[in-house]
């Protein structure tokens, strides 16, 4: 055999190995991606995951409840259009079914309720604010409510907010965790000085550099050039999504690895979660203030947040907190926690969300 036959022998195996490297990868990822939820013992617990058409456009629906008993929470996913479950899968620790039926909703052609083929320009607020009066009728017809508890995460707030004002009469309260308050200047200095400071206190230069070149300055304060860089370099200021986490780390990752998305589901994720950001939702939520847009509700209203959270604010938070006329209201900051202190800090969130419902459940 030749010096080339026996090289090309080599390289042929070399690709016959990565090749089933990857076939062993690719089984074990179907293995740990069965798209089941949580299950639990008991005649009155439930564990449901299913899909709906609500006004002619598919909803996703996540529903855990140790006991159904207890009352409803309708958990608005961020985003918008970004599915949370993963979270609740990936830490383990974080056991509020055992308080509420919590029900986690992937709204109009989000998550596990995407179709490449639905039409995008659907997706505006005043459908959402129709969907979610439809899935909160739902909610408490099915589980026997005259009310049940809403609460919004991150871009989710916005929707859960409106809810609030738009159909006080069905709801407990108001819980949000990582308020959107403004996209302002407000917003981007806040989040230019957190990052500022973490990068000058470990003399990453280069970092700097690049935040630099993310602003734009308008008088005394800065405006992000391009929202995906800056958040880019907010999560490597450990700010983002997980404490100390990259998004690969504390959102990519976990997606991957969780049990509660089929492969299907996990591959469509990203793709659904894009396309949210090209919807006519999107431009309506431009420029929004809500110390201005939404200083008062009808129902009580209570906020969380992380203390590394600099994706929303926590200062903007406790402000808007101040500012807005409510039954009752709250605010609570949770240490060691950047923008999901339900799942970062879940005994000390649980325990809040804990003392507002018996505080409000009648």
């Amino acid at each position: 055999m030749t010096q080339k036959m026996k090289a090309v022998k080599i390289v042929f195996m070399i690709l016959l190995c990565i090749i089933a490297l990857i076939l062993i990868l690719f089984l074990i990822w179907v293995i740990i991606s069965p798209g089941k939820i949580r299950k639990y013992d008991g005649e009155k617990s439930l564990s449901e995951k299913f899909i709906i058409e609500i006004n002619g456009a598919p909803n996703g629906f996540f529903i855990n409840s140790v006991d159904t008993d207890n009352p409803v929470l309708l958990f608005v996913s961020s985003g918008p259009g970004t599915d949370d479950y993963v979270f609740t899968d990936r830490y383990k620790d974080m056991r509020l079914e055992e308080d509420f039926t919590v029900v986690y909703w992937d709204y109009r052609n989000m998550g596990i309720a995407y179709d490449k083929d639905y039409d995008m320009s659907f997706i505006t607020l005043e459908n959402l604010l129709k969907d979610i009066n439809y899935v909160t009728q739902y909610l408490k017809q099915r589980f026997s409510k005259e009310k049940i508890f809403i609460m919004g995460f991150s871009g989710g707030t916005h929707i859960a907010l409106r809810a609030a004002e738009q159909y006080p009469e069905d709801y407990y309260a108001l819980i949000n965790m990582a308020q959107c308050v403004t996209d302002s200047c407000d917003r981007d200095t806040l989040m230019y000085s957190f990052m500022k400071d973490v990068f000058t206190s470990r003399n990453d230069k280069a970092s700097l550099k690049k935040l630099d070149a993310a602003v734009e300055w308008q008088d005394e304060k800065v405006k992000c050039r391009n929202w995906y860089d800056y958040v880019y370099l907010l999560h490597k200021a450990g700010g983002g999504t997980i404490r100390d986490r990259s998004e690969f780390e504390g959102i990519a990752l976990p997606i991957m690895l969780c049990r509660c998305y089929t492969i299907r589901e996990k591959l469509q994720y990203i793709p659904a979660m894009k396309k949210y950001r090209t919807t006519p939702l999107q431009a309506e939520l431009e420029g929004h203030d809500y110390r201005k847009d939404l200083p008062s509700l009808e129902i009580p209203a209570y906020f969380i947040s992380g203390e590394y959270d600099y994706n929303c604010p926590w200062e903007l938070v406790k402000e808007y907190e101040e500012i807005l006329e409510a039954p009752d209201k709250g605010f609570w900051l949770i240490l060691d926690a950047a923008h999901s202190p339900l799942w970062e800090n879940p005994e000390k969130t649980c325990e809040i969300i804990r003392q507002i419902k018996e505080k409000n459940n009648e």
